[in-house]
């Protein structure tokens, strides 16, 4: 009598199949999930550029990203009074008055007397101000160097400052960007073409947003629908490393520069010697490289997201940006006023 059941090969190509089935639907999970943390990330974007917009409104500019009183004498020194940043200025426009509100005082008088009791608020976290495919999100920035006192909250989004290193005197009106120690700010000041290895097109090295900057929506005159705002930034693989950090106005905490550099060539570069980030842990294995010794300078857009990033540009639009995506395109959208065009299909 044939006895009814599965043969051992035939279970195996079973278990075979529902392993395979599993595998795929996993895989489609993820997809899906890396789909909706894009977009997720991509409304907040929104909502942030919506806000700076709305500041703009406001106040005939948009804010600075951050406020260097006359005791700075490096900008990418956090250990020096670095004032309110960008996102602090915002949160009015986000729903947050409330939170301003506690520090507004403080926030007015930094100018004039570096006043810094704005930062009791910088372990607040501010949910618009995270991706949500941020795995590092949880660890507060806490000062390995023991200049800063308390915790402070991450963030992912960062003004974009231009092409140019946060090299800065701390008093100007144009972004205080220099290039190879000089301090440039008329377009005419710069030579396109030029073979200067660290900008191999090199261009106006200003953008919408820095320390000290007053930027207005007309002086952004490569077009705002062509000019980026706002990047994404990643937080540190470990507490001590400051990048994603959001009330705090150093480059790659909540400020974006170097767009294009040999060492900046585009989104998602994480190799040694390239970000260059005080105290910063280099840490090429996670993305997250950078100059051991250097001061806040320069970072490099980064996201989670696979393939790329999302950057906000100055019209309020969001758009997302491949890794791949060329040099010359990449350095140009950052840059302001440089007068040239570049194309996303290069």
């Amino acid at each position: 009598m044939k006895k009814n059941g599965f043969t051992l090969i035939e279970l195996l190509v079973t278990i075979f199949i529902i392993a395979l089935l599993i595998g795929l639907l996993l895989s489609a999970v993820q997809k899906v999930r890396d789909v909706a943390n894009r977009l997720s990330c991509s409304n907040n974007m929104k909502q942030i550029g919506l806000a700076c917009t709305l500041y703009h409104e406001t106040y005939g500019k948009l804010p600075q990203a951050v406020m260097l009183n006359n005791t700075v004498t490096d900008s990418g020194n956090y250990s020096q009074n670095f004032g309110p940043n960008w996102m602090i200025m915002i949160l009015p426009f986000i729903e947050q008055e409330a939170l301003y509100k506690t520090v507004e005082a403080s926030v007015k008088a930094y100018p004039v007397n570096g006043n810094n009791a704005w930062r009791s608020i910088c372990s607040q976290e501010v949910k618009m101000f995270n991706c949500p495919s941020e795995i590092n999100g949880s660890i507060p920035f806490t000062d390995g160097l023991g200049k800063l006192t308390g915790s402070w909250a991450r963030g992912n989004y960062g003004a974009n400052s231009g092409t140019g290193m946060f090299y800065a005197h701390p008093i100007g009106d144009q972004g205080l960007q220099w290039l190879n120690g000089k301090y440039y700010e008329k377009l005419s000041d710069l030579v396109k073409g030029s073979n200067n290895a660290n900008y191999p097109f090199l261009v106006s090295p200003r953008g919408v947003m820095s320390a000290n900057s007053s930027t207005s929506i007309s002086k952004i005159t490569d077009g705002s629908s062509t000019t980026v705002m706002i990047d994404e930034l990643r937080v540190g693989t470990i507490s001590s490393d400051l990048r994603g950090t959001w009330a705090m106005g150093q480059v790659g905490a909540s400020i974006f520069a170097g767009a294009g550099r040999w060492d900046s060539p585009g989104p998602n570069v994480g190799l040694s010697r390239f970000d260059d980030i005080m105290n910063g842990n280099d840490n090429p294995n996670k993305g997250m490289g950078c100059q051991v010794g250097a001061n806040s300078y320069q970072v490099t857009t980064k996201s989670f997201h696979p393939g790329g990033v999302n950057l906000c540009f100055a019209d309020g639009s969001v758009r997302f940006i491949i890794n791949n995506i060329t040099v010359g395109a990449y350095q140009l959208m950052h840059s302001r006023d440089d007068g040239q065009i570049y194309s996303l299909d290069e």
